[in-house]
């Protein structure tokens, strides 16, 4: 009876954005996928289905860009300690192929030469601020000088002669010619920082654009100027990056004005204007313009496929989650199974299995979700660092400001039985809630409550306490009754749930431990689950009533089975060098898995 698993699906995270932060978005050579960072991760993105993706996490820090080498078969990318690693995109495997520290400090930006054979990086270097070298060998094909501070941008000329420029905070950008890269002179048209410099495909035009709303043109060759588009100003805000038509005639660029503008380079002039919304997060932070699609990321993280001939209504926006998730559910709708899961940031996405994201409509959490469930009315019931339980409809998909209970202290864990009861986990408080009002509050407590259960009958509450004692209190009509039962976890109380048909009730422990307790047996241990190596943070049961998958801070993944410890499936690095922080069942067969990588993965299970 051998047990295995397989990975499904991988639903990938948005890039990780940051206010007033340009984002650069790689492009694939062949025009199949794109490229962008979320935490330690490189997501491979299809661009005609980005339902498909690939996550690369080899980068131990936070890596801030990637970028394809022309011939496509590699891919560079850049982090915050200013390690280069560079890797391969044939195999799935994505075998490292070298790593370079080229300077110490974050990378912002980086480029190929179209050979494939030279790569410039730049950032925020201690000693220096960018470098150009060999990608074999490591060593340098020149210098990148002539800047004061942080440069944010660089871009090396497709076509021979190759020339180089940058974009630096210090206002300035800087014209290289090379190789071995020498700089010739600075450019000081703009006022404020210059966020991105990009030549045009054909190598007979660069252009640099800044803070300060502008966008100016060079010759590619010569670096002189030769226009401002728009004359004065470009746009409103300032403009974050800009992308090339293939035809190297149009390009677009991105503002914090919330618009993208589609330019006739010749003319200099903008042809249209994509109006991106409104609010703050629609700032518009990054683009791509590969084959036919014209793509740009708002500050929410929001993939934008624009639609030149309807500026005003993107072909599609894909949602998704941004910053890490911290709690995650699933349910049935019209016999459709939908993901839920909620973020550091408040953000609840619904996913269907089918890798679409949407998310409900109007204003919801303004902190951190850490726990949710589904009542038997089709309610979202999810709790917050904002010390709000909120009960949200998921065939409504809307907020509603008359569906949030505001809490005396902050709820860390929510439960629901049959009968519209809640059970809240606060700080130093058990909360029982009936019909979306508060009817119970238990206070004064000799011990911190941490996780909470309903029986699915909802005649017990067990209330798991950081003193490693369950607390088992009868709910009788409105009201919990201690009779003075507990039973023991092995340490601390981190989660807990009772299976599907309330026959067990399981608890994890910072002790690494996962018990579970028989019901009908008046809760004596049925068995304990030995086997992670830090402590256990989640669980989830099965359908089926006789496995249950534990998560823990070891980054592992065991599935359990009830009756027999020793019948156990392990999924490793489940979320690569991230640890699991929400497991749900879809079926019996099929466990989803969500971590803060920001990322969702369905596995699918045989027994």
């Amino acid at each position: 009876a051998n047990m295995s698993y397989e990975l499904k699906h991988v639903f990938a995270s948005l890039p990780q954005m940051e206010r007033g932060v340009a984002k650069v978005l790689g492009g694939d050579p062949k025009g199949n996928n794109f490229l962008y960072t979320n935490g330690k991760s490189v997501i491979i993105r299809n661009i005609d289905n980005p339902a498909i993706a690939d996550i690369y996490t080899e980068h131990p820090h936070q890596v801030t860009v990637a970028k394809y080498a022309p011939s496509g078969f590699y891919i560079a990318s850049g982090d915050v300690s200013g390690k280069v690693r560079i890797w391969d995109t044939t195999q799935k495997e994505h075998l490292l192929k070298y790593e370079y520290q080229p300077f110490g400090g974050k990378i912002k930006d980086i480029a190929w030469t179209e050979d494939s054979k030279r790569i410039a990086c730049v950032g925020e270097g201690r000693e220096k601020f960018g470098a150009v070298f060999l990608w074999d060998t490591g060593s340098s094909v020149g210098e990148v000088s002539g800047h004061s501070k942080i440069i944010n941008s660089v871009d090396i000329k497709q076509t021979r002669p190759y020339r180089l420029v940058t974009g630096s905070d210090d206002n300035c950008a800087a014209f290289f010619e090379g190789p071995p890269f020498k700089f010739k002179f600075s450019i000081t048209d703009h006022s404020r920082f210059v966020n991105c410099v990009r030549f045009s495909p054909d190598g007979s035009r660069f252009c640099t654009a800044g803070a300060d709303g502008q966008i100016f043109m060079y010759d590619g060759k010569t670096g002189e100027k030769i226009a401002a588009l728009g004359g004065a100003k470009a746009h409103d805000g300032g403009v974050y990056a800009v992308s090339w038509s293939p035809d190297s005639t149009q390009l677009i660029s991105a503002s914090g004005d919330k618009t993208v503008k589609l330019w006739d380079v010749g003319a200099g002039t903008a042809v249209t204007t994509f109006n991106m919304g409104s609010d703050v997060m629609d700032q518009q932070l990054g683009c791509l313009w590969q084959k036919d699609h014209l793509l740009s990321v708002s500050l929410s993280g929001y993939i934008n496929y624009l639609d030149k001939s309807n500026p005003d209504r993107p072909l599609r926006v894909i949602k998704g989650h941004s910053k890490s998730i911290q709690s995650l559910t699933v349910h049935k709708n019209d016999g459709r199974s939908y993901i839920y899961s909620g973020s550091h940031d408040g953000h609840i996405n619904i996913l269907s299995l089918t890798g679409k994201n949407d998310c409900f409509s109007g204003k919801g959490h303004s902190n951190l979700v850490t726990k949710m469930a589904v009542d038997d009315a089709d309610q979202l019931v999810t709790c917050s660092m904002d010390d709000t339980v909120r009960f949200t409809s998921v065939t409504k998909k809307e907020y509603s400001a008359s569906d949030l209970v505001k809490m005396d202290v902050q709820p860390k864990h929510v439960s629901v039985a049959t009968g519209g009861l809640v059970l809240a986990v606060c700080i130093g408080q058990v909360v029982l809630l009936k019909n979306k009002k508060k009817v119970f509050t238990l206070d004064g407590l000799d011990y911190e409550p941490e996780a909470g259960a309903l029986h699915p009958g909802g005649g017990t509450a067990a209330v798991g306490g950081a003193d490693g004692k369950v607390r088992l209190y009868s709910v009788q009509g409105n009201t919990l009754k201690d009779e003075g039962k507990t039973v023991e976890a092995k340490g601390p109380v981190t989660d807990m749930a009772y299976s599907k048909d309330g026959a067990y009730l399981a608890v994890t422990d910072e002790k690494k431990v996962v018990t579970v307790f028989a019901v009908m047996d008046n809760y004596s241990v049925k068995n304990d689950f030995y086997g992670h190596h830090a402590k256990v943070v989640t669980l989830a049961w099965s359908p089926d009533n006789e496995h249950f998958a534990s998560g823990g801070m070891d980054m592992m993944v065991y599935v359990w089975t009830v009756n027999d410890p020793d019948k156990r499936l392990k999924i490793p690095d489940a979320h690569r060098l991230h640890h699991v922080s929400g497991l749900a069942w879809i079926d019996a067969n099929t466990l989803v898995t969500t971590s803060h990588d920001a990322s969702v993965k369905q596995w699918t299970l045989k027994y």
